[in-house]
């Protein structure tokens, strides 16, 4: 569907992409590929991955992020999920097992099964919390 200009050889996503590895495909873009999770958390956990090799999303071509969206939208609504996690994990420390952007839907059927997530807001305050955003809105 693409040419594989952008796929690095020794990435198990981007020979998925090729067809080195099987997968159960489910939608494919000239921009992207969606396939089912091997090791699901729940029923129906399925990837969507870019056909552009980089291990960080702010290191893909904005074209390549813009294909993404849509299929996970069309993946969750295939599946029938009422509630679900889209997860992108960037780094080792952010939980990222392959080192290709990729993408999760994970169903969120009941409080046991799909994506656990814990949420433990910092103590900032509002002073802080504008030193962090002037730094950030001034590389914008």
């Amino acid at each position: 569907m693409s040419s594989h200009d952008h796929l690095s050889s020794d990435c198990i996503f981007c020979k998925i992409i090729k067809g080195d590895i099987p997968s159960f495909k489910l939608v494919e873009t000239e921009k992207s590929y969606s396939f089912m999770d091997i090791e699901p958390l729940s029923v129906g956990h399925s990837l969507v991955i870019p056909k552009y090799h980089a291990e960080f999303m702010h290191q893909l071509p904005d074209e390549y992020l813009a294909d993404v969206m849509p299929i996970a939208k069309k993946i969750a609504s295939a599946g029938g999920f009422e509630q679900y996690n889209v997860l992108q994990n960037n780094g080792k420390l952010a939980n990222q097992a392959v080192p290709h952007v990729h993408f999760h839907i994970i169903p969120k059927p009941n409080q046991e099964t799909g994506l656990g997530v814990r949420w433990q807001p910092l103590k900032k305050s509002m002073d802080e919390i504008k030193v962090t955003y002037e730094k950030i809105s001034k590389n914008l």
